[in-house]
């Protein structure tokens, strides 16, 4: 079985479920009851365990003592409508992945959330020391990513990043649109039935997790792409974070 690892910084995603009966008197904003509380790692952690779900060999590097960088939404119970995420200010150290042995493993996933883990100079660093690096990015892309094998990042991150793509770069792009499914080298992907989505908390990383495994078993992104569209159409369907399961 071929060997992936997850580099990218973690955190700790909190839900929690509420009620609101009633508006405050002296300001117009819900008065919540909580009802429950649901925790699940978060970021890198989360790529991590999705692909675990589906494939042993799998390791993860992220930052040291990620539990204490929390996410927490508060959401309706009934609904799922969310009231206001908090996130924790806990500080993330640089990693330093230099002494990391890049070539044990057949493929590196980098899931980058750009909270300060990982440099533009430690991405293209592991890009030019691994032949085999898929990137998923919250950075503006540049020349530092031209030697990644294949890039995944959703449409806003696209277009944000659309007036500086070289046409070698742009054919590396995997661009996800959510429900619409995605794109690859201007051919569409779609998702194979429209689904309700319940919660898209995740799904680009039950994307990422998917498409990264498929990709080792089939050596086809083409294949990748389409399983990586159902994983992640099973997903949002239900309520909060979850893993992914094979189709």
């Amino acid at each position: 079985m071929k060997k992936i690892l997850v580099i990218g910084e973690s955190c700790k995603d909190v839900f929690v479920y509420c009620h609101a009966q009633r508006l405050a008197p002296d300001i117009p904003i819900p008065i919540l009851d909580v009802l429950d509380e649901v925790e699940n790692p978060g970021m890198a952690a989360n790529v991590a365990r999705n692909i675990k779900a589906i494939h042993d060999a799998c390791d993860l590097y992220t930052n040291e003592g990620w539990e204490q960088v929390t996410k927490t939404r508060y959401m309706h119970s009934k609904t799922n409508h969310a009231f206001i995420r908090i996130d924790s200010k806990h500080p993330i150290l640089r990693a330093q992945f230099y002494k990391i042995p890049l070539a044990d493993y057949d493929l590196v996933a980098i899931s980058d959330y750009n909270r300060g883990f990982l440099t533009e100079e430690d991405i293209r660093n592991i890009c030019e020391y691994h032949p085999n690096v898929f990137i998923d990015t919250k950075k503006m892309l540049g020349p530092w990513v031209s030697n990644a094998r294949f890039i995944k990042i959703n449409d806003f991150e696209f277009e944000r990043s659309k007036a500086s793509l070289t046409p070698e770069l742009a054919s590396k792009i995997i661009r996800t649109e959510g429900e619409h499914g995605a794109y690859y080298k201007d051919k569409h992907y779609p998702v194979s039935e429209k689904v309700e989505v319940q919660d898209a908390s995740g799904a680009g990383d039950s994307f990422f997790a998917a498409l990264v495994v498929r990709f080792t078993e089939t050596n086809s992104i083409e294949e990748a792409i389409a399983y990586a569209n159902e994983c992640a159409r099973r997903v949002v369907v239900q309520r909060g974070v979850n893993v992914i399961t094979r189709p």
